[in-house]
């Protein structure tokens, strides 16, 4: 019977805390770079005291949301074949990295208004970069592998700057650019990176 009693307790607490990073992630949607958890509890349809009795305080709220948003990227994620000749790589690949740009944006703005003083945000911004430069490693190998140790760090450091979050909210937030005119800047520097390398 206690066992039962813990699971039907552990059961609800797992929906509550659903429900809190679900609401959490709709309000980011909405454009609230810091709602508060009144804010969030109200969205969730749950007290505020179940908030915080799963949510230690918003900064543990935002590693988990972002825990979320990485999970949720990762099933948008489709390798772009690296047997394609290179021009249809650098596409394949800018197109994919807008689209999960897009689709991260509003966590990633919120973040970058928590994360110095974050450790769990700060990982979770690592864990994305190296996933970019992960990807660009298989799937620039061809041309990577014609360049010194050294120089192949660089380029790889240098893409995976070109295609990650700060880079883009410069294009999106402070030019102002649209999707498809910053997909086609991503590209252009791509493309301008990969260009002096010989196959």
């Amino acid at each position: 019977m206690v066992t039962a009693v813990m699971d039907g307790r552990t059961a609800r607490a797992e929906r509550t805390r659903r429900a809190v990073v679900e609401a959490h992630i709709a309000l980011l949607r909405a454009g609230m770079l810091k709602p508060t958890g009144a804010q969030v509890a109200e969205q969730a349809g749950v007290s505020l005291r179940a908030l915080w009795v799963n949510f230690s305080d918003l900064d543990t709220l935002m590693a988990f949301t972002g825990a979320e948003m990485l999970r949720r990227q990762d099933e948008l994620f489709v390798p772009v074949p690296p047997h394609l000749p290179l021009a249809e790589r650098i596409d394949g690949f800018c197109r994919q990295r807008a689209r999960l740009l897009e689709f991260i944006a509003p966590y990633s703005r919120a973040a970058v208004v928590r994360q110095h003083f974050s450790e769990a945000l700060r990982a979770h911004r690592r864990r994305h970069i190296a996933r970019v430069t992960d990807e660009v490693r298989v799937l620039f190998a061809r041309e990577l592998s014609t360049l010194d140790k050294d120089r192949r760090a660089r380029l790889v450091y240098a893409l995976g700057v070109a295609a990650t979050w700060g880079s883009w909210a410069v294009l999106r937030d402070e030019l102002q650019l649209g999707v498809d005119e910053a997909t086609a800047v991503l590209r252009q520097s791509v493309a301008g990176l990969l260009a002096g390398v010989t196959v």
